[in-house]
């Protein structure tokens, strides 16, 4: 059963989280055998900070049965960190830094695409927000059925012409 807090469900299941995450799933097994509900508790917490800081620019929160693929990777990595400091961790261990890197980007991130004026993730735009206008997918703008190579022959034919060739 997943745990709820504040009435918001997390964007990952510990099954799912213990897929993605690069600590071991006996890290969270132990976790959860010594404080049942830690792991879950903390995978909404974090669902409801990303939430809380992509608010003002993207629809909030995310459908809980497909969230974007980008904010469950940023929920892992969020998540993970802190699992390794409930755990226990040595401060020599060169993984850790590793892990502590990787959290900072995620938040780097974060941030990054909560910025209004220049949101680099494609996730969904909120309708009623100034500003809303912007590109929400990216497409193809053209069409041609030359070949992909024809822009070769165009430069070597030019550069022919050039050095009094042809």
């Amino acid at each position: 059963m997943p745990f709820f807090l504040w009435g918001h469900m997390a964007y990952l299941t510990i099954d799912q989280f213990v897929n993605l995450a690069v600590c071991p799933s006996t890290y969270v097994d132990f976790i959860e055998t010594e404080q049942p509900g830690w792991t879950a508790a903390q995978l909404d917490y974090w669902s409801s900070f990303i939430d809380a800081r992509l608010a003002k620019r993207y629809v909030t929160p995310f459908a809980s049965d497909s969230p974007p693929l980008v904010v469950q990777g940023w929920l892992t990595r969020l998540v993970t960190e802190r699992v390794y400091a409930r755990r226990g961790v040595d401060a020599s261990d060169g993984q850790i830094t590793y892990i502590q890197e990787d959290t900072k980007n995620a938040q780097t991130e974060i941030t990054e695409a909560a910025n209004s004026k220049d949101g680099l993730f494609e996730l969904p735009l909120r309708q009623d927000a100034p500003g809303a206008d912007g590109v929400t997918r990216g497409q193809v703008l053209s069409y041609t059925e030359q070949s992909p190579y024809t822009w070769t022959y165009v430069q070597e034919r030019n550069g022919r012409g050039e050095s009094g060739g042809w």
